[in-house]
């Protein structure tokens, strides 16, 4: 992201332009487009919430999976956060370091995410007076809009997308009674729920491998 680069190479971005007419800083995706070797840092994000709704809920864990690689970031609300901070911002915590994670990215990958994951983080960060990335500094894929557009399927959740491409997953079924035992710091259920979160990322990774060559390379922003 922009943000990460130095001075000069800043005022290089700010003077030179794109085919559109417009500098480089202005429109960084032409940048990266036009210049392939740049490698671009791509990462998988995937959230898990008390509530459908970020006015009602909080966010309960955070994964980002880099490509390629296996160690994943992640951060979970602990019995310390629900002691420290007021009940309706338990999640101050992880929602800073999960900004914090997403800035080190070109682009996020999510599945569903450009209508839940990025807007309910955005809605978390900005209820708390969190900085979230400001619009263009990092670009979205959806493997979500991916499925709806390129395949036929009864349904485009993860799960079956990833069984049908590959005859399996390792997705954990959502058990709605560790979602309310997450909420009120149950350890147990914390660990189910970041178990979860971690196959999501690992599976949404796997799924976007294979789409990704089947459609156009997009750079709508989260």
């Amino acid at each position: 992201p922009i943000h990460r680069l130095k001075k000069a190479e800043l005022v290089w971005l700010g003077t030179h332009k794109c085919r559109h007419g417009h500098t480089y800083l202005e429109h960084y995706s032409c940048f990266l487009k036009e210049n392939p070797s740049v490698e671009e840092k791509v990462g998988f994000l995937d959230i898990e919430c008390s509530n459908l709704d970020a006015n009602f809920g909080i966010m309960l864990s955070y994964c980002i999976k880099p490509l390629g690689k296996d160690d994943i970031a992640h951060g979970v609300i602990t019995k310390e956060d629900i002691n420290k901070y007021p009940s309706d911002q338990t999640d101050y915590r992880i929602v800073k370091l999960l900004i914090k994670e997403i800035l080190k990215y070109d682009r996020i990958v999510t599945h569903y995410g450009r209508k839940f994951d990025i807007p309910y983080a955005r809605t978390r960060a900005l209820i708390m007076d969190i900085p979230f990335p400001f619009f263009g500094s990092i670009v979205n894929d959806d493997t979500w809009l991916m499925a709806r557009s390129k395949l036929k399927l009864n349904s485009n959740r993860l799960d079956v997308v990833e069984k049908a491409l590959f005859g399996d997953t390792p997705k954990t079924r959502i058990d709605f009674k560790y979602w309310i035992a997450g909420s009120r710091g149950d350890k147990k259920a914390l660990e189910y729920i970041l178990d979860h979160n971690i196959k999501d990322v690992q599976s949404l990774e796997r799924v976007w491998l294979k789409l990704k060559d089947y459609v156009s390379k997009r750079n709508c922003s989260i």
